[in-house]
């Protein structure tokens, strides 16, 4: 199936700088094994893990030290062999303090006796897939980190699902983890895809990717398996969003508050399907992630790090900051976390480290000359204009009867606006109080 398609709004790539190219033909390289690591116990969505280790413990790589609490939730495992020396908390991406445990690294890389290949994927049903990934931690690596077990058990889902939808698009400027992930283990990849694809119980399964990415469409192509195509869309901002992905490959467009599931699609990450290949073969829960290091660093590239590795350690792995960097951010630079140090530890989610200077700065707002940009740029068709204008006068209930809840929070607005209004923060105050309220 061949498509051309793309949505509607959006930002082209030329108009926010691309920043891809100073680390999209660097090979991934392993960081070196931290001294200590920090692992929180809150990097899914849901509900935090509950810690289950003591000061003093030894623990063992892949060993559980946080249990999940609920249905959305996950559970967490330690990145390296050692001995919990404390039990803390951190203050994360989000601004949040949540609960930590310290372990100091023994350096022996000892995996605990639970981490165990399997000796026959093709027998696993698709309820011990799903209890595979749920017992590995698995979460979406593309930014949400949402459980991905959750997504993986359809048991509950009427209609059933027919359509896997695989999300190589990586739109963000600058990060390219994504891309070097589809270059150098496409296998990986391709395996993870099968295996989500007998979990859910369908046939098909679609890999959008941008066509800046040639050698990742090339590289999946080649190692495609029957019910699999790698499809190249054009590039466009916020691609990646996973109602734009599903609208751009099956020409399905989900209803405004529903979930992919209301036109039966199921929406991975391809890092995610390679952290799903590693449980699910080698029963290895998810310790580890490839990270984007770019901007102004003096090495710009991408690095495997293990959970829990402070950022600060792994700067001085890179080479650290050059001049003149006024903001940081985690993530990437349209829709990720502006942050005040590099006093933070790697977590699931942590997909970027971008280093700016002047040209991140946010300029000195005017009013709103009414050009309409905002509304022609957002993906979601709503009117970002209007919203913010019903957030400054707290009038929330307007601005939700506006449709705030959909949006996406990309960025797109804010950045087309000739005004530099903050469109985007506007609509995350009218659905934190709708949150609130509710």
């Amino acid at each position: 199936m061949a498509t051309t398609q793309t949505f509607g709004g959006g930002i082209h790539p030329h108009e926010i700088g691309n920043g891809k190219a100073s680390t999209c033909a660097s090979q991934i390289v392993n960081a070196a094994a931290p001294a200590r690591v920090t692992i929180v116990m809150a990097q899914h969505a849901g509900a935090p893990a509950k810690c289950c280790v003591s000061v003093g413990q030894t623990v063992n790589m892949g060993q559980v030290i946080g249990e999940a609490q609920g249905y959305i939730s996950a559970p967490i495992h330690s990145s390296v062999s050692g001995k919990v020396v404390a039990l803390t908390t951190c203050t994360v991406t989000n601004g949040r303090t949540v609960p930590a445990v310290v372990i100091e690294n023994d350096y022996e890389d000892r995996w605990d006796e639970s981490v165990k290949p399997c000796a026959d994927v093709d027998a696993l049903t698709p309820a011990e897939i799903v209890g595979i990934a749920q017992k590995a931690g698995i979460v979406g690596l593309g930014g949400a980190a949402f459980p991905t077990f959750v997504k993986l058990d359809t048991t509950k889902l009427d209609p059933k699902p027919d359509t896997l939808v695989v999300n190589g698009a990586e739109c963000e400027p600058y990060l390219t983890s994504d891309d070097r992930v589809m270059i150098e283990c496409a296998q990986k990849v391709i395996d993870g895809v099968s295996i989500a694809m007998k979990a859910t119980g369908v046939d098909k399964a679609i890999i959008g990717i941008e066509n800046n990415k040639p050698d990742a469409i090339s590289a999946l192509r080649d190692a495609a398996t029957a019910g699999i195509e790698v499809v190249s869309l054009p590039v466009m901002y916020p691609q990646g969003g996973e109602k734009m992905l599903i609208y751009a490959l099956t020409g399905r467009k989900v209803p405004n508050g529903a979930l992919p599931s209301a036109v039966r699609c199921v929406v991975l990450n391809v890092s995610t399907c390679a952290a799903l290949s590693d449980a699910v073969r080698e029963g290895k829960p998810l310790i580890e992630r490839v990270v984007t290091f770019a901007g102004r660093v003096a090495n710009p590239c991408n690095i495997r790090v293990r959970i829990g590795t402070s950022l600060m350690d792994l700067l001085e792995q890179v080479g650290g900051l050059t001049e003149g960097v006024r903001k940081l951010v985690i993530g990437g630079p349209m829709m990720g976390a502006s942050v005040p140090s590099v006093n933070l530890p790697i977590t699931k989610n942590f997909s970027g480290f971008l280093a700016f200077g002047e040209e991140a700065l946010s300029p000195e707002e005017s009013p709103c000359i009414r050009c309409g940009r905002c509304i022609r740029t957002c993906p979601m068709g709503l009117m970002p204009a209007k919203i913010d204008a019903m957030v400054r006068h707290d009038d929330y209930d307007g601005a939700i009867a506006l449709g705030a809840m959909n949006c996406m929070e990309c960025g797109a607005c804010t950045y087309a606006c000739p005004a530099k209004r903050e469109l985007t923060q506007s609509c995350r105050v009218a659905k934190a109080i709708a949150r609130s309220k509710k």
